[in-house]
């Protein structure tokens, strides 16, 4: 994942979600701080059943290296927490300083990168418009739309989509890559879902942590897909292309474009986050920020560790040829070749 998008990712969530302080431990000491972290993901963290962590077996491991840190010494004191908060190896949970910004990597690492913005541009669209927070353009010779969305920071408005669809109008089929989009703001991911639905959809639950024990939840809560937030449509095939880097409201996202009639998912496992988050204040100011509300497909299964395209397809950096757009073309071409109404 690029470095700066991970940033602004998490710095928008922490500025838009509340922040609290944790009324427990209050002692701005090194052990102090760490327990007052401890006890707030303790009681509130929302994902403890699918991390097979033993966190009371984390505390214990850390709790000697912790009281050795002298009271002055910030640094080692952060990198010690992080590296703490690291083995619910969550790329929602991070501590937040006036001089750093942690954060979790072992989601990702290990996967094929499948995705290289440069040679896309090259290979593929080396003409393209820009509308919104979309990157759009018509295929050579395969008369198949293009649309790369790289963060949901920024909205495709109604507004840049009904412009997009109109160029798009000699298209048999659409490709939406979110590739290497870190999340944002779901909202903006439920708004681009709704150009490929009809009508209104249940499209997932969620499910808020509301009791200090680890299993303390809510009744799954409904989530809602209103076509009104998008009256532009897209009826024709889509294939929507991830990797491990589409995170956060990207894989909600895909989550969600999995129920469209007309739509495929092809490339590698989407990277998960499945959870809504929180911010805590520790007593020494750092601020705490962890996933509180667990979500769900339509199917009411969890889609924190990741959604499994329909396709699993790896690209091959060694080729300009980017494998997994080659294989939703092929997708539409032989949509057509199986389907004798169009």
């Amino acid at each position: 994942m690029r470095k700066s998008l991970t940033y602004s990712l998490l710095l928008l969530l922490l500025i838009t979600a509340c922040t609290h302080r944790f009324e427990g431990v209050e002692d701005n000491t090194p052990v102090g701080n760490m327990e007052c972290l401890w006890q707030t993901l303790d009681q509130k963290y929302c994902f403890f059943d699918e991390k097979e962590v033993s966190w009371q077996s984390v505390h214990d491991a850390y709790l000697p290296s912790v009281q050795c840190i002298p009271t002055d010494d910030y640094l080692t004191l952060f990198d010690t927490l992080a590296s703490m908060v690291n083995t619910l190896n969550d790329g929602h949970v991070n501590l937040y300083s006036s001089f750093d910004v942690s954060s979790c990597s072992t989601w990702y690492e290990g996967y094929a990168t499948n995705f290289n913005w440069s040679a896309i541009k090259s290979y593929y669209i080396p003409s393209y418009r820009v509308a919104g927070g979309a990157y759009y353009a018509i295929l050579p010779n395969d008369s198949i739309g293009y649309m790369y969305v790289p963060d949901f920071e920024t909205p495709v408005s109604s507004n840049n989509m009904a412009y997009i669809l109109r160029s798009f109008l000699p298209c048999r089929g659409l490709i939406v890559d979110v590739r290497n989009n870190g999340g944002g703001d779901l909202s903006y991911a439920y708004q681009l879902a709704a150009t490929f639905f009809s009508d209104d959809q249940v499209i997932g639950y969620w499910q808020h942590k509301n009791g200090v024990g680890h299993d303390d939840f809510s009744s799954l809560e409904e989530q809602h897909l209103h076509k009104k937030d998008m009256p532009s449509s897209w009826f024709r095939p889509v294939v929507v292309l991830c990797n491990r880097h589409t995170y956060s409201a990207a894989n909600f996202f895909v989550s969600m474009m999995r129920y469209s009639d007309y739509s495929a998912i092809i490339g590698g496992v989407s990277g998960g986050g499945g959870g809504m988050p929180l911010s805590y204040e520790l007593p020494n100011g750092w601020l705490l920020r962890f996933s509180s509300v667990r979500m769900f497909d339509r199917d009411k299964q969890s889609i924190e560790g990741g959604i499994t395209p329909n396709y699993l397809v790896d690209d091959d950096p060694q080729t300009p040829q980017d494998e997994i757009i080659e294989a939703a073309i092929q997708w539409i071409t032989n949509y057509y070749k199986n389907d004798t109404s169009h």
